[in-house]
């Protein structure tokens, strides 16, 4: 185990740098910074960038896009069924809607994610884009007004990997971001106890520029309802680090950069020509200029144990020692339970939508020293977390 793994095993907080290497007693408690400090970030965006804190267990589950392996994700019942089986913070994906609302959806295409293709006042949105250098056929939400996207209702995105979900399809709407702040705030006091969100801004660059800046508004709803501070239970994502920049300078909510792949490039940085790829960023150097204006990094599972070419599991990188020496949290993305998606290793059987041995792959992973995980299962998680750290 690394040294963070050693730490009050049963309930350990999330340490940036510095509070990391020294253990410092205090947890980060909302409330507790000062108010400069809590209002917004410093010019230089740094603001918060060492030895920051979140009040949040170690490894920290976080449900992806609420609970999708059970009901159709980014739907308040996918939020509310990871809530309550305990997940300790739960995510959001935002896009924009024509007249500038913030929605939950991971993608702007919601072909696969509504049931848009089933109403004929629609038909004629049906229209190809190219998203981040991708071409896509489908339907937008930019292409619609929040008034029309409510009468859509959300589905099942994959239903050849969880047919059980489909039960779910057409239950609940498409919900804006006010909305979830308004759920988790209800939530938070019913519970007493605050209910934390993993916010990410998706495909900012193509947004910005539409004339849809996701930033802006979203830094405004920050502070309407109190999570735009330090200590706030919140933490903001993005794979374009020009996005968590511009946020640092809005809010100072913890932020964390998301990576792709091994050789991939964020897009931000293919539109202005920045020659660096991730495999720049998970250099020292890399994880230095991002722990400039970052708290964390959100790198693929694969990026912290690469698998060879049967799918196995090979050597674990040294990337999470070399985040933690720059004071950076982890939280790799994303397990999911089904065999399809597991390493090589873990599956059990032929059948590609089964359960595989996830524990086993939660105890491998979680032994890297990473501080957190998304995933599709929570209840699975919070078990294995439990399991390796003996409570």
């Amino acid at each position: 185990m690394t040294e963070r793994a050693q730490v009050n095993p049963g309930r350990r907080t999330v340490l940036g740098a510095g509070a990391a290497v020294l253990g410092a007693a205090a947890l980060g408690l909302p409330g507790t910074a000062n108010a400069a400090e809590n209002t917004a970030g410093s010019a230089d965006g740094r603001s918060g960038s060492h030895g920051h804190r979140l009040d949040l267990p170690v490894p920290t589950v976080i449900g992806h896009r609420g609970t999708s392996g059970y009901r159709p994700e980014h739907t308040l019942g996918s939020y509310q069924l990871a809530l309550d089986m305990g997940a300790h913070i739960i995510e959001q994906d935002l896009v924009p809607t024509k007249d500038g609302h913030l929605v939950c959806r991971h993608e702007n295409d919601i072909t696969a994610t509504t049931d848009v293709s089933a109403h004929p006042e629609f038909a004629s949105r049906r229209t190809t884009k190219t998203v981040d250098g991708v071409s896509l056929t489908g339907w937008f939400t930019e292409d619609f007004t929040l008034a029309e996207l409510k009468t859509l209702r959300a589905k099942e995105r994959i239903p050849g990997n969880r047919q059980k979900n489909t039960l779910y399809d057409g239950r609940w709407e498409v919900p804006t971001f006010e909305e979830v702040l308004q759920w988790a705030d209800r939530e938070g006091r019913r519970r007493g106890k605050q209910v934390w969100l993993y916010v990410e801004t998706k495909h900012p660059t193509y947004f910005r520029g539409l004339g849809l800046g996701l930033e802006e508004p979203l830094a405004k709803l920050l502070r309407r309802y109190d999570r735009h501070r330090k200590q706030s239970p919140l933490i903001l994502q993005s794979f374009e680090p020009t996005s968590i920049q511009r946020l640092s300078k809005l809010v100072a909510t913890p932020r964390v950069v998301l990576l792709s792949g091994a050789g991939s490039k964020p897009w931000d940085f293919v539109a202005t020509g920045d020659p660096r790829t991730v495999d720049d960023l998970v250099k020292p150097s890399g994880l230095a200029w991002l722990a400039s204006f970052a708290q964390g990094i959100g790198p693929t599972l694969d990026l912290i144990i690469p698998k060879d070419a049967s799918g196995r599991l090979a050597t674990p990188t040294t990337l999470v020692k070399d985040a933690h020496a720059q004071g950076l949290i982890l939280h790799p993305y994303t397990m999911r339970n089904e065999n399809t998606f597991l390493p090589a290793d873990f599956r059990r059987g032929t059948d590609p939508n089964a359960y595989g041995d996830a524990f086993g792959a939660f105890r491998t992973y979680f032994a890297t020293g990473i501080d957190g995980i998304f995933s599709d299962n929570p209840d699975t998680a919070l078990l294995a977390a439990a399991d390796f750290t003996g409570n």
